[in-house]
């Protein structure tokens, strides 16, 4: 029974006024979002609707991040827009299911560590892509039907309201705290619109919202292995952009709360609920930053909040739809534009020049393909592999060694700095084999030996040494690096035995037995 108290953080404090009124604010901004969503992927509006309430009340009672919002997203969106072109909507709702069971076992195996690779510059330009994305997203709202700019009265009255709600966002909580300057926004400009029948645009010119209770649907497509070859390659890559969108989420709301979210219980949630996702006619999704932020800002910190503005969204589906057409985009516009801004990271900007080139370089790069791509996945990973491969070579310049001639005649190398794939040319042109004393001893006290490749640098300056009829030492080589030697038996020319000796008399170890 304690276990299920812990699961369910009943000894967290809940701020119910909070709680309450920032569901609120959250539900009524999810719903042009989740149209949008499904609109771009070309499907229904309720798709995305049903979506984003069934991923945030999942999410939100079993997810590893209280405060943080799921539903439909535009990361999603862009992923399966091919397959319902070339395929349909049914095999959409099997890849979203699918993919919910890999995230499941992405969690189950405690994959969600591995989010601690993303280094800060990559974070830096995710958020700062994001930001853009969202900012550029709510243009659309100042284009008419045809495409083409409002102008005259229309962009006019537009512009005033959008403006408006961004100063009682803005001013608001320097007056009071007692209610959410987001909902509160809302529902002024929203009086004013309908209390001045206002010829602006509303919810219900981009899509009616009126329906019933997610229906539950088994996906209609062949259980065939030419289905499971269609479906399988969308499936991994909504599962893996949905896990990076969602634990880089987390670690934003980490760092904003100064708490700590559950990595690995987040992938379950995650998978449990685009599984469940796809069996009620969603078009599955997974963390939403914006969302989330606007969560944050106005107090929010438990589960409640994300419960209220699924069963809130719910309500609107169901019962309140004709209420909720009504409601101006100018509103909600602007509620998005002052999230794009909160979250554009304006600390960055301050960094050029004095963060190394390369960092620089990265954030950029994250930056652009998130924007220009909308690929959150790749910008991510080719932020990651940048950054690996600037840090491999610098520690690849960092391998050195100190020489010097003891009294008995014997040559010493000592190794500063890791002996991995990147410094082992380096490595290797710090000896002079020809020129070196019948004895040499290469001391590894203040370095290790990471991988296969210098593993394999080991084995070619002691073959070197060895044609020229000398005897090396490779001494205060560590555990794992003996461990490595002795799985690499029948790969290099070296034949341990017990106690780390060699038989070639010419080459030996010697072995201190601490670990350092």
């Amino acid at each position: 029974m304690q276990a299920v108290f812990r699961f369910f953080d009943t000894n967290q404090k809940v701020d119910y006024k909070s709680e309450i009124l920032s569901g609120m604010t959250v539900a009524l901004a999810l719903v042009p979002e989740a149209i949008a969503f499904a609109l771009i992927a070309g499907l229904s509006p309720l798709t995305g609707l049903y979506a984003a309430f069934s991923m945030g009340l999942i999410t939100s009672i079993l997810g590893g991040r209280p405060g943080m919002i799921s539903g439909a997203t535009g990361a999603i969106a862009v992923v399966i827009v091919a397959l319902a072109k070339s395929h349909g909507v049914e095999y959409i709702f099997g890849a979203v299911v699918l993919a919910g069971l890999i995230q499941i076992l992405a969690g189950v195996f405690r994959l969600g560590k591995f989010i601690r690779l993303v280094p800060h510059p990559v974070m830096f330009g995710f958020v700062n892509g994001l930001a853009i994305v969202i900012f550029m997203a709510q243009l659309d709202q100042f284009k008419g039907a045809d495409g083409s700019w409002l102008s005259g009265m229309p962009m006019m009255m537009m512009m005033g309201l959008v403006l408006l709600t961004m100063l009682i966002i803005w001013g608001l909580p320097k007056l009071t705290k007692v209610v959410p300057a987001s909902l509160t926004a809302i529902l002024v400009i929203s009086a004013i619109a309908i209390g001045f029948n206002l010829d602006t645009k509303t919810v219900g010119d981009i899509a009616s919202i009126s329906g019933g209770f997610p229906p539950f649907h088994i996906p209609a497509i062949p259980f065939t292995m030419e289905t499971l070859q269609v479906i399988l390659p969308y499936s991994f890559v909504i599962a893996g952009v949905g896990l990076i969108e969602s634990l880089l989420t987390l670690n934003l709301i980490d760092e904003i709360t100064e708490t700590r979210g559950d990595g690995n219980r987040e992938c379950v949630a995650q998978g449990i609920a685009n599984t469940v996702t796809g069996l009620f006619s969603g078009m599955g999704g997974c963390a939403m930053i914006g969302q989330s932020l606007i969560n944050i800002s106005a107090g929010a910190r438990a589960r409640l909040s994300g419960i209220v503005a699924s069963l809130l969204l719910l309500c609107f589906i169901m019962f309140g739809a004709p209420l909720i057409e009504q409601l101006p985009m100018a509103a909600l516009t602007g509620l998005m534009i002052m999230v794009s801004i909160g979250t554009f990271e304006w600390a960055s900007l301050r960094t050029f020049g004095k963060m190394p080139p390369h960092d620089v370089v990265v954030m950029i790069l994250v930056t652009l393909i998130t924007v220009f791509l909308h690929n959150l996945a790749l910008a991510v990973l080719v932020g990651v592999i940048i950054s690996a491969l600037s840090f491999s070579w610098e520690n690849a310049k960092r391998i050195r060694a100190r020489k010097y001639v003891d009294d008995k005649g014997i040559k010493h190398y000592e190794v500063y700095g890791p002996l991995f794939f990147g410094s082992t040319t380096a490595f290797n042109d710090k000896f002079d084999v020809q020129n070196d004393p019948e004895h040499v001893i290469i001391d590894f006290y203040e370095s290790r030996v990471a991988d296969m490749s210098g593993i394999e640098a080991l084995n070619k300056i002691t073959q070197r040494y060895r044609k020229a009829g000398k005897t090396v030492q490779l001494r205060h080589l560590d555990t794992r690096c003996r461990k490595l030697l002795a799985k690499a038996d029948n790969l290099v020319d070296l034949d341990i035995i017990e106690g780390g000796k060699i038989k070639d008399p010419r080459v030996t170890f010697d072995i201190v037995e601490e670990e350092q």
